[in-house]
């Protein structure tokens, strides 16, 4: 069978993520500049073979402060790792729609398999021809897990930054 290309449409996908601050609102902050490609067997994402990576530099959550100190040692340390970067082999169904994708998340230096939820939106042609796949996919992971252990302490010993980070992502493919 054919292999088939697609490539990210970077102006109409967004990629975000929330984390709990002091544990009563949720914090949402945004890669501004990614890139993907997927590699499927046909037109058959149960194969797909998934790259994406994030620059660091491209971090935002609204507020100049807060993004400076998320690309320090603090956190993503983005002197040594610019990039953050996913890699899957496929998509397993789990209902009409509905698949479980699991693949090697790397932040900064370490490496760890995570599974995501991913909703099928579909297949469709837009008006210039350009066939286009969309996919909302959701997930989360432990921050320390990926060696972002920054934390700190309230006056009345309550935690500033959750540990838990929730990932949200609309994607729209092109195929090629």
């Amino acid at each position: 069978m054919a292999s088939t290309k697609w490539v990210i449409d970077p102006t109409h996908s967004e990629i975000e993520f929330k984390v709990r601050h002091l544990m009563i609102t949720n914090v949402t902050g945004s890669f501004t500049s990614f890139s993907s490609e997927v590699e499927t067997d046909g037109d058959d994402f149960t194969t797909a073979r998934i790259s994406f990576t994030a620059p660091i530099t491209s971090i935002s959550t609204g507020n100049e402060q807060r993004d400076g100190h998320l690309k320090t040692a603090d956190f993503f340390e983005l002197e040594k790792y610019p990039d953050l970067k996913f890699v899957a082999n496929g998509l397993k169904k789990k209902g009409e729609g509905e698949y479980e994708l699991e693949g090697d998340l790397t932040i900064k230096d370490v490496t760890k398999k995570i599974k995501l939820n991913v909703e099928a939106g579909g297949v469709a042609k837009d008006p210039w021809g350009q066939t286009k796949a969309g996919f909302s996919v959701t997930g989360k992971i432990n921050r320390k897990d990926f060696g972002l252990n920054w934390s700190a302490v309230t006056e009345a010993g309550g935690v500033v930054v959750s540990d838990e980070v929730r990932i949200q992502a609309e994607v729209q493919y092109i195929k090629q």
